[in-house]
C-alpha cells in the first residue's frame, strides 16, 4: 500500500475551475505528499470521470503522488489508481474494499468516532473526517466539528485521520495539533491566485 501523503487535493470540477493545471502547479512542490482525490459533480458520465482521473493518475506517477477516485470505484479500477474514497451515500467500506482489493488505499468519511472505529474494522487505510470549518465548495454539509471534533476521532482510531471542511493555512496548527495527520483541501488551491506558492505554505504549515 502507498505510503500516504499529508496534503489532499480534491479536483474542483465547478464551473470556471480546473483542477488539472492546479495540479500541475502543485505537484512539482508537493510531489509524495500529496494526494489527489479525483472527486467530480454528480452530472459528469462516468467517461467523462474516466478521461480525467486517467489524466490526473498520468500527472501523479512521475512525482509519486498518490491518486484515489471519489465514489465511483469502477473508474479507481479502470485507470489504475492507488484506490478510492468512500462517503456516507456511496458503497459501504467493507464492500468497497473486496472491490478494490487489499492492497489499495480506501478512504472512508466519518464525523464522529463510533462512526470512525466501524469504518476501520470494515477496512479504511485512513478517514476524512470534517466537515472541520465552514466551507461553500460542498452544500448539505452538516455544521462543523472544529478541532475537538478532529481529536475526538483521531484518539479513537490508529489509522491516519485527514481534516476536511474549510482548511486554510491558519487553520492547519489547530487540526494537526489536535492529531489530524494532515488536510484535504478543495478551495485553498483551486482559487489561490497562485497554486504553487499555496502548495508550498501548506506543507510547510503540515510538516513544520
Amino acid at each position: 500500500m502507498p505510503s500516504l501523503g499529508r496534503l489532499h487535493l480534491i479536483t474542483d470540477t465547478r464551473p470556471g475551475c480546473d483542477p488539472l493545471a492546479v495540479l500541475r502547479a502543485a505537484l512539482p512542490v508537493a510531489r509524495a505528499e500529496l494526494v489527489v482525490q479525483v472527486r467530480v459533480t454528480d452530472g459528469t458520465t462516468d467517461r467523462q470521470a474516466y478521461d480525467l482521473a486517467r489524466r490526473v493518475r498520468a500527472l501523479c506517477a512521475p512525482y509519486g503522488a498518490t491518486c484515489l477516485v471519489n465514489d465511483r470505484l469502477h473508474v479507481a479500477l479502470a485507470v489504475h489508481a492507488d484506490g478510492g474514497h468512500v462517503g456516507a451515500d456511496d458503497l459501504p467500506v467493507a464492500a468497497a474494499r473486496r472491490v478494490l482489493g487489499v492492497d489499495a488505499v480506501l478512504g472512508a468519511t466519518a464525523r464522529e468516532p463510533g462512526a470512525a472505529g466501524r469504518a476501520v474494522a470494515a477496512g479504511a487505510s485512513y478517514l476524512g473526517v470534517g466537515p472541520c470549518h465552514r466551507t461553500t465548495t460542498k452544500a448539505g454539509l452538516p455544521d462543523p466539528i472544529g478541532p475537538a471534533g478532529i481529536r475526538a476521532v483521531a484518539e479513537a482510531v490508529a489509522v491516519p485521520v485527514i481534516a476536511i471542511g474549510g482548511v486554510t493555512v491558519a487553520t492547519v496548527p489547530a487540526l494537526r495539533a489536535a492529531g489530524a495527520y494532515g488536510v484535504a483541501v478543495v478551495g485553498a488551491l483551486s482559487t489561490a491566485a497562485d497554486p504553487g506558492r499555496a502548495t508550498a505554505e501548506l506543507i510547510a504549515a503540515l510538516t513544520c
